[in-house]
Order: structure tokens, then sequence, then C-alpha cells
């Protein structure tokens, strides 16, 4: 068997990070624009499929919790710091040479962030991106939800791509 990979360098680990914080300010930035340039709930067309509509969503995904009596802020917001935490370290033990997998990360870490300055700063997350088709609309988003969502898109991709170290590590059978 091969030895493991060295964990991540801190250079490395700072690349992926600034990564996740420019993915961030350009979310924080976008909201921003939605809140002062849309009015609440009122869509504002782009596209045949696509609107712009502010919204404001205190609970979770698809609004999930968001009629309860607020706690769902403080829980989501705890929620949020902890799967920061469990990704920062895992992406600082990553092997070095990575780059699905930190990237996935970084993206999950954004939209965890975004989100949660939204939820610490307002009680609420801002979305505003609006995708429907015959008269159906998909929940309202942001670019945070986006960035997850590719995120975890990536985590299953990389699941399916066979770990090559692996496959070199075996040891090719005598064909006499």
């Amino acid at each position: 068997m091969g030895l493991a990979a060295a964990p991540m360098r801190w250079s490395r680990y700072a690349f992926w990070l600034g990564l996740a914080l420019v993915l961030v300010v350009l979310d924080v930035w976008t909201k921003h624009l939605a809140s002062t340039q849309l009015e609440l709930y009122r869509a504002e067309p782009v596209w045949p499929w696509l609107n712009l509509t502010l919204a404001h969503n205190s609970g979770a995904a698809f609004s999930f919790l968001a009629d309860q009596g607020g706690w769902q802020r403080w829980f989501l917001s705890a929620a949020a710091l902890i799967i920061v935490g469990i990704f920062l370290v895992w992406l600082k033990r990553l092997p070095d040479p990575a780059r699905l997998l930190p990237s996935a990360i970084a993206l999950i870490l954004a939209g965890a962030v975004g989100n949660l300055i939204d939820r610490v700063r307002f009680g609420y997350v801002i979305d505003f991106i609006d995708v429907h088709a015959y008269g159906y609309h998909w929940p309202a988003f942001n670019l945070a939800d986006s960035a997850i969502v590719m995120g975890v898109a990536l985590i299953l991709v990389e699941g399916f791509i066979p770990n090559r170290s692996a496959s070199r590590d075996v040891t090719p059978s005598d064909p006499s």
C-alpha cells in the first residue's frame, strides 16, 4: 500500500479559502443589489423563464421552518457554524494536489457563510432568483444557494471518479 498523502499546505488552504471569500463577497453584493433595487415579492421579468423577485426566507431550504416563532434563526445559524467548522477541517486534511473536492468544499463554505451572514444580520435569508416554467415556480434562491448545490454536485461527481492512487497501489498479477 502507498503512503497517505500529506495534508494540504497552508498556501493551498489559503487559496481555497480565498476563493470561498470571493464568492461570499459576490453573494453579499448581489443580495444588497436585490434588496435596494427590487420591491419585496414583486417579480421583475428578465427572460420568459426567469424573474428577479426579492423574497425573505426565515426558514431553511424551501422555507422549511419559516412559520416558526423565531427560534429557527439561531438553530439554523448554529447548524451553519458547525457545518462550516467541519468543512474547514475537511478541507485542510485533503491532500495537497486535490482539486475537485476542495472546489466543492469552497463552494459549500461560501454558500453556508453567505446565508449565515443574512440570517444573523436580518433574521432571514435574502432570495431573489425566481426560475419558472408553465406557471410553476421553483422556490426563490440566491447565489449562496447555487454555490451549495454546485458544491454538493461536485462531491457526488467526485464520488464516482475512480481513485487513481488506489489503482497504482495494486501490484499487477503475473500473466504467465
